[in-house]
């Protein structure tokens, strides 16, 4: 009997919209979370062991429980390990920003993850990129010359560098799972992420562990439980709906980078960062929108010099 494919899950752009919005604040939460723990005492290695560990114990367990262990299955382990060697170094950046910039600054400096996407097009993938996206890239580089102001900033030059690499580093990664998600499911590609990535951690975790209050572990199994709830909705929400038309949605989590720095740290950007966001979220909605025009058209996204 000849195999069915399942059909694909019907486009209900309403709910990819509110599972994005849900999956962003459960995120910049997540990003809160790192940041206060840290400074509460432990360790930057052994906070994002604790956010891998959940993920594999929770995922594992929900498939065990459905008679769906099948679903993990995957024929290419090393392209895996690779991905969790890149998603372990983006952790770094991602989550290190906010430990050295107020979490308005380094969540805008997050931003510029489309920005270079383009320039991964343009220069690795040697794809045609056309005038509109160059001109959105140069864009969005003004708005992050103009927040971190080169010589003459608020800003810790490390911790802007550091911001600016979280960027990057999720381009690099966004091409990483694009090329997985041929042969993987989405599911596999997250628990496989964190199966390789938790024993490099644990390698590190003896010169770095010290005793936790019961508060300290309270919020080492806040951070796995919304890193993996943040991941899941995430997932869901490209089930339901475009890349395109739900990205724009990612910029909602400056309202909660704002909101938490306010409460919890006293911070609210300076003039500089409002003038620089506007034009980095700019160029990121100009850049998907663009890209959607292409996929409407049939081209493939950043590869087409029409535009």
């Amino acid at each position: 009997m000849a195999h069915v494919q399942p059909a694909p899950p019907r486009q209900r752009p309403f709910l990819a919209l509110g599972l994005r919005v849900i999956a962003v604040g459960v995120l910049s939460t997540l990003v809160m979370l790192v940041k206060f723990t840290a400074e509460s005492g432990v360790a930057f290695a052994e906070i994002l062991f604790w956010r891998q560990v959940p993920t594999v114990a929770l995922i594992l367990g929900w498939l065990a429980l459905r008679g769906q262990v099948h679903r993990l299955k995957t024929n290419r382990p090393m392209i895996h390990m690779r991905r969790a060697v890149l998603g372990l170094t983006g952790m770094c950046f991602t989550f290190g920003a906010p430990l050295l910039l107020p979490l308005a600054e380094s969540t805008v400096l997050g931003f510029t993850t489309p920005i270079f996407a383009v320039l991964l097009s343009a220069f690795v993938l040697k794809e045609q990129v056309g005038p509109v996206r160059w001109l959105a890239v140069a864009l969005g580089f003004a708005g992050v010359l103009i927040i971190t102001q080169p010589g003459n900033s608020h800003l810790p030059p490390f911790g802007a560098f550091v911001g600016i690499m979280a960027g990057l580093m999720v381009a690099i990664i966004a091409v990483q799972v694009r090329d997985l998600a041929r042969t993987d499911e989405s599911l596999s590609i997250v628990f496989w992420f964190a199966l390789f990535s938790a024993p490099i951690l644990a390698l590190v975790l003896p010169f770095a562990y010290t005793p936790h209050s019961p508060l300290q572990w309270a919020l080492l199994l806040g951070c796995g439980l919304l890193g993996c709830l943040g991941q899941i909705l995430l997932t869901a929400s490209l089930r339901f709906g475009q890349v395109a038309s739900v990205i724009v949605m990612d910029y909602t989590a400056l309202a909660w980078a704002t909101l938490y720095g306010w409460l919890l740290w006293d911070e609210l950007p300076p003039a500089a960062t409002w003038l620089g966001a506007p034009a980095i979220i700019a160029a990121g909605a100009v850049i998907a929108w663009r890209e959607h025009q292409l996929f409407r058209r049939g081209q493939p996204p950043a590869a087409s010099g029409a535009d």
